[in-house]
């Protein structure tokens, strides 16, 4: 992806943070079945390779594991936070007029070796890791074996699995890092006035070096 250098993140475990905070991902390929893209969440596994590996699984019906089968090339978009920036929080809009609007994000993208795996055991090691990320935080939450055993191995018949390991991850924090000092005081105090824009509002200020809101 275009990479303006300041808004590069190389940090891998930053990287690794936005893909556990958002972990539905847009599974990109381009093989036989033309150019397909899915969104499908998706297991970090941070340990199992030097970059990680993703382990996931699609619908049995889905042709997309078939050309990852055939050895086309997986790019993985995990999407954070994002927001519309208005001139009208800028500083710069004051003082010369010249600003015009933008989207501050921040994004992780992945390339990697796809491996298809049509096994049971690993199936429901991939679902029940999945779960537990999710459920985990809940105060009663459920677990794969809360359901009939013989249910969930149907259910696992209509689907399988992929497992790519990381071999190139970007991030990109676009951020407002670019603007002078008082743009960003002025972007990061508009989106704290959005309740569903905190995380944003955060990122503003920590990549802006702004000290945070009282």
């Amino acid at each position: 992806m275009y990479q303006p250098p300041h808004f590069r993140e190389d940090d891998l475990k930053v990287q690794h943070a936005l893909i556990r905070a958002h972990p539905l991902g847009l599974l990109i390929t381009a093989g036989a079945s033309g150019l397909m893209a899915n969104a499908v969440p998706f297991h970090l596994d941070a340990d199992a390779s030097e970059k990680g590996t993703l382990r996931l699984h699609v619908a049995r019906a889905n042709p997309q594991w078939r050309d990852l089968e055939a050895g086309a090339e997986p790019l993985v978009i995990f999407q954070g936070a994002d927001s519309y920036v208005t001139p009208s929080w800028c500083e710069t809009k004051r003082e010369t007029g010249k600003v015009v609007p933008t989207w501050n994000y921040a994004m992780v993208q992945v390339k990697g070796v796809a491996r298809v795996i049509d096994d049971a055991d690993w199936l429901l090691a991939q679902i029940t890791a999945l779960t537990a990320e999710h459920e985990g935080p809940r105060e009663k939450p459920w677990a794969v074996d809360d359901a009939p055993d013989a249910f969930i191995r149907a259910q696992m018949r209509g689907i399988i699995g992929i497992e790519i390991e990381i071999a190139a991850i970007e991030g990109k924090w676009k951020v407002s890092q670019n603007r002078p000092v008082a743009d960003r005081e002025g972007v990061a105090a508009g989106l704290g006035e959005a309740a569903d824009q905190a995380e944003m509002t955060g990122l503003v200020r920590r990549y802006g070096g702004l000290p945070d809101a009282d």
